[in-house]
């Protein structure tokens, strides 16, 4: 998500403020409107007002029915080892939210007294909402009222008779403009004309709102009230002289009544998944225990690793899935999704434990697709890249942890600008040298400065880049949320704009894989959508190059691309960052088929082996040229090698130290398998070698000798980091 976005929430002081609502509440329909299920555990009256209790039991004091949850799970193979701990979890509500935030309430279900302008309509006043970085435009960060007196209001149409038991509250998103309401009352209706007000004995209730514009402010009903429409009320707002507008976001918490004459079936969305998943939020404990459940389910074709361990100490576990797992098979790609990276954007996280468990599922169902897929394919699933940040954010819960609490490391970093810049060594590089010869163009080495201790790099940051290192990607994913569409590299613009397409010398394949995504999503690729929050990407068809979006240097597409042979795009996959859990098995319905068919790419285009024509040895680091593509890679350890490529007929060369370079022509096709082009090459005889080498020149590869100096380099002080940390925490303990 946008980085002037975070800016503006990270200005406020995130938390949550429970708030008990000191009221009664009538109910507004007759007995006759809705044959009321026992299950629902409330009393219907008539119209005349008489009381819906949410316990059987009178109520003399006034509390909150938020519970909280512990689990105890217990570890997932004897190599992890952390201590089973009771982990608190998240407020329970009674109901779900009815959809504000997630745009399941459409526009036209909100209305409003009155609105400054369009850009602040009714439309806007949805919780965690983003405004663009200029007031005025039509994408502006809540719904403000025309008007400053206690009259204005923000109604909601629920469409069905509905329970309502809360409000959650925010102040206006804004860079410019700080507006919050302070209190609040609260009606009710079943045809928007006749109203009774939310009462607190025998006088109408005020209940608090915001001190701040972006922590929720969470308001559970001590007495629910069933009715179709529901209005907040502003009281007492920020005034700021005489300038202060009145201007909230917010969700409703609802649970839809029964339905028994199917009165509303056009209304019905499907919420349910016709696959048997576990569709929940899932702690770092929860995590381990359903990923160790995985490896027993199927343990012929997964494995549980870990790559490092966050700055708190828990272990990025990665799910490998393979016909043989633990082992690089020569010609077979290695794929990977990366989830989590933010650790308040959550559902590529469940999506990413979703898929581990749906492969294993339709492997042993003999399903021909996922079959051929895993004995094909290497496939690594991280789905918590920074646990940290989830477990601060889960903490809080889906609707409450507002738009920024838990998206940095501990340490406060932003591992989506983390990496090493590698793109302004390449274009400072460019600029300075004359001889283009002379430039390269891939496997660029890490800079000096970042390998040092006093580097500001993470851990987890430093944890993957040894895990690129370790296994030969092809192409990836980094999965996202709070927006709906795919980007693809570069990601940081060249001379620093805030924004400007940069492409890479890949252009039409990234576009290529972007769209493979993107139009397989059911959200995404939906004509009829409404933009999520100050950007509309349908007109791009729900691609974009991520720099023409926001600058990001030191993002890890750039850094995958630049320093290593793999591809990778970001996936932004939904509106909301955290959606409530009734939420995901929809979500998984949107995702599946888009995860399957992004998997899929890493068999477009050329692969072979390059080897020793006398010897038929594979050849490592062997650099591999596509002429007319600006971007070499290289072979691996056994000598093979993955090209990805659009459909067509493209000249390949390849070089390699002590060898004569070899060119062919390659043919790539529609299918959904590489084109084999494989590569023999002849040495150079030690004579003629020596009069091809400059006098003095070392026989290795000085650019990777480079790059694997840097790296161990970077090794080495991740390692003095992780013990000095292991020892202040020991000693900590110690202490205690």
């Amino acid at each position: 998500m946008s980085v002037f976005s975070v800016f503006r929430t990270t200005m406020a002081v995130l938390g949550l403020h429970m708030v008990l609502l000191l009221s009664g509440s009538s109910v507004l329909i007759s007995a006759a409107d809705v044959d009321f299920d026992a299950a629902s555990n409330a009393i219907l009256s008539p119209f005349s007002g008489t009381t819906v209790k949410t316990t059987s039991d009178p109520t003399t004091s006034f509390t909150t029915r938020v519970n909280k949850t512990t689990t105890r799970p217990p570890a997932i193979t004897k190599h992890l080892t952390e201590k089973d701990e009771e982990e608190e979890g998240p407020p329970e509500f009674e109901c779900p939210p009815l959809g504000l935030e997630s745009l399941r309430v459409k526009d036209n279900q909100l209305k409003a007294s009155s609105y400054k302008r369009r850009g602040l309509g009714p439309h806007r006043g949805r919780l965690n909402i983003q405004s663009g970085i200029e007031d005025g435009d039509i994408y502006d960060g809540a719904w403000c009222a025309q008007y400053r007196d206690k009259n204005q209001w923000l109604e909601v149409d629920a469409r069905r008779l509905t329970r309502f038991t809360g409000i959650i509250l925010q102040g206006r998103s804004s860079i410019w403009s700080w507006d919050v309401v302070h209190t609040y009352k609260v009606q009710f209706s079943n045809d928007s004309v006749v109203w009774k007000p939310c009462m607190n004995g025998t006088k109408e209730a005020v209940f608090e709102g915001n001190q701040d514009t972006e922590t929720p402010v969470l308001a559970l009903f001590n007495v629910s009230t069933v009715a179709r429409f529901i209005r907040i009320n502003p009281q007492t707002w920020y005034q700021n002289g005489t300038q202060g507008d009145i201007c909230l976001r917010a969700e409703v918490l609802g649970c839809p009544l029964p339905d028994p004459n199917n009165n509303y079936a056009w209304l019905t969305e499907p919420t349910e998944s016709r696959d048997k998943l576990d569709f929940r939020h899932h702690n770092y404990m929860e995590m381990r225990k359903l990923m160790k459940l995985v490896h027993e389910e199927c343990p012929d074709i997964t494995r549980i690793y870990s790559i490092g361990k966050s700055y708190k100490g828990l272990k990025l576990y990665v799910m490998e899935i393979s016909d043989n797992p633990g082992k690089h098979e020569l010609g077979e790609p290695e794929f990977r999704y990366v989830a989590g990276m933010h650790g308040n954007e959550v559902l590529g996280r469940e999506l990413v434990l979703n898929l581990m468990q749906y492969m294993c599922q339709e492997y042993k169902r003999e399903n021909q697709r996922i079959v051929h897929l895993i004995k094909e394919t290497r496939i690594h699933l991280l789905p918590s890249m920074n646990p940290d940040g989830y477990e601060i954010a889960y903490k809080k819960g889906s609707e409450l942890a507002g738009w920024a609490l838990g998206r940095f490391s501990y340490e406060g970093i932003d591992m989506n600008h983390n990496f090493a810049d590698l793109n302004s060594v390449m274009w400072t590089a460019i600029e300075l040298e004359t001889d283009r010869s002379k430039l390269i163009n891939h496997y660029f080495p890490i800079p000096e400065m970042y390998t040092s201790e006093e580097a500001f790099v993470a851990s987890e940051t430093r944890a993957v880049i040894n895990w690129m290192q370790n296994i030969p990607f092809v192409l990836s994913a980094n999965l996202h949320g709070g927006e709906l569409v795919v980007t693809y590299p570069y990601d940081m613009t060249r001379d620093w704009a805030p924004r400007e397409h940069t492409p890479t010398p890949d252009e039409s394949f990234f576009r290529w894989l972007a769209t493979a995504y993107a139009s397989t999503n059911q959200v995404m690729s939906n004509p009829d959508r409404r933009p999520c929050h100050n950007k509309d990407f349908l007109r791009y068809n729900n691609i974009i190059n991520g720099a023409d979006w926001h600058n990001v240097p030191g993002s890890m597409n750039d850094f995958s691309y630049l320093h290593t042979n793999c591809f990778e795009v970001t996936v932004e996959l939904s509106c909301d960052k955290f959606p409530h859990a009734s939420e995901l098995p929809t979500e998984w319905e949107n995702n599946r088929e888009s995860l399957l068919v992004y998997m899929e790419q890493v068999h477009r285009g050329i692969k072979g082996v390059i080897r020793d024509k006398d010897t038929e040895a594979g050849i490592a680091d062997a650099i591999i040229k596509v002429e007319d593509i600006d971007h070499h890679i290289r072979s691996v350890a056994d000598g093979d090698y993955w090209r990805l490529l659009n459909p067509g007929e493209y000249t390949v060369t390849v070089t390699a130290e002590g060898y004569l370079p070899s060119t062919r022509t390659c043919q790539v096709m529609y299918d959904y398998y590489p084109t084999i082009c494989d590569f023999r090459l002849t040495k150079i005889p030690a004579r003629k070698q020596k009069e091809v080498l400059p006098k003095g020149k070392l026989t290795k590869d000085l650019q990777l000798r480079l790059r694997q100096l840097r790296l161990r380099k970077l090794r080495v002080t991740t390692k003095a980091i992780n013990q000095r940390r292991a020892a202040a925490a020991a000693k900590q303990v110690k202490k205690v």
